[in-house]
């Protein structure tokens, strides 16, 4: 398998899954948040977003993408994706990660794309802060993703013991 979908909501542990997973398989990762926040956390529209993930998807060597946003791309990843891998772990798992990551990147005042920065104010307050966003979605997803990925070759990953025996099973897919 060389192109490989990874799902999940905030906190799942996507990117570095997707990252180790890319790494273990020699292909490029590809982060849809990186692709989709511009400056000043500026979104992509749907069309830009679509035409830097066609760009992407079209490496003969293959690809791991991790992020969702069917609002804007539709199944187009999940159409060309041979396998799609969602880490469905439970709430309080991602709730704990998070935490701990936000932590990190606030204090640190960590680079992320386009030279974005978490805040305290856009992590923790409001109704579209990062931990609000992850509790509304957390059952939304359960609810949704059995429909989207009906038909498809998926892997639901349930914990982090499954987890790393995927990619310990993936490492001999090379």
């Amino acid at each position: 398998m060389r192109r490989i979908a990874v799902k999940g909501g905030s906190g799942s542990g996507k990117t570095t899954f997707a990252v180790e997973l890319a790494r273990r398989l020699g292909v490029p990762h590809v982060e849809l948040d990186a692709l989709h926040h511009g400056p000043n956390w500026q979104e992509a529209s749907a069309e830009e977003l679509r035409a830097k993930v066609e760009a992407v998807l079209d490496d003969a060597r293959g690809w791991v993408v991790d992020g969702n946003y069917e609002g804007k791309l539709g199944t187009l990843v999940l159409d060309r994706a041979e396998l799609v891998v969602w880490l469905d772990l439970a709430l309080r798992v991602k709730l704990r990660r998070l935490w701990r990551r936000t932590l990190r990147r606030i204090r640190s005042r960590e680079v992320l794309w386009n030279d974005n920065r978490e805040n305290w104010r856009g992590a923790f307050w409001g109704a579209e802060s990062l931990f609000a966003w992850t509790v509304r979605t957390h059952l939304g997803y359960r609810r949704r993703w059995p429909a989207l990925l009906e038909g498809r070759n998926v892997v639901r990953l349930r914990s982090a013991a499954a987890v790393e025996r995927f990619l310990d099973e993936a490492a001999g897919w090379r």
